[in-house]
């Protein structure tokens, strides 16, 4: 069995890390959230938040938000591909907007996992083993 824990392995700490996914430049959003990804070698995801001032002044909000997506995100991490996620929130909610937020995270990882999905099976199917020996 599988578990639940939101473990060091789990999480983008370094600068380097977030960057790399900015730089990536694939994201897709919503209402209240944007989410920077770029699939990684690992074999499971990991999240990195962005929650700033300008969003929220107080930090007590802003650590409420990161709660929450945290929370959602240990909760569902196995069935995200292995991806390196950067969930930025563009807009203040609280516990009254709790259900839309987590609606919209999870339809934006849905998104996300299909698109990641079909783009590693149109990968595969153009590779072909006699490449390199096709004439020209």
């Amino acid at each position: 069995m599988r578990t639940l824990r939101f473990t060091k392995k789990a999480k983008l700490i370094k600068t380097d890390e977030f960057s790399s996914v900015f730089n990536f430049r694939k994201r897709i959003f919503a209402q209240y959230l944007a989410v920077h990804y770029q699939p990684n070698s690992l074999g499971h995801a990991r999240l990195g938040l962005v929650v700033g001032k300008k969003t929220a002044k107080s930090s007590v909000h802003r650590n409420y938000m990161r709660r929450v997506l945290r929370e959602f995100f240990r909760l569902h991490q196995h069935s995200i591909n292995p991806l390196d996620l950067v969930v930025r929130v563009q807009k203040k909610f609280n516990k009254k907007d709790f259900l839309s937020v987590v609606q919209e995270f999870d339809s934006l990882l849905s998104k996300i996992n299909l698109r990641t999905s079909l783009n590693s099976q149109q990968n595969n199917s153009n590779a072909s083993p006699l490449k390199g020996n096709q004439p020209l």
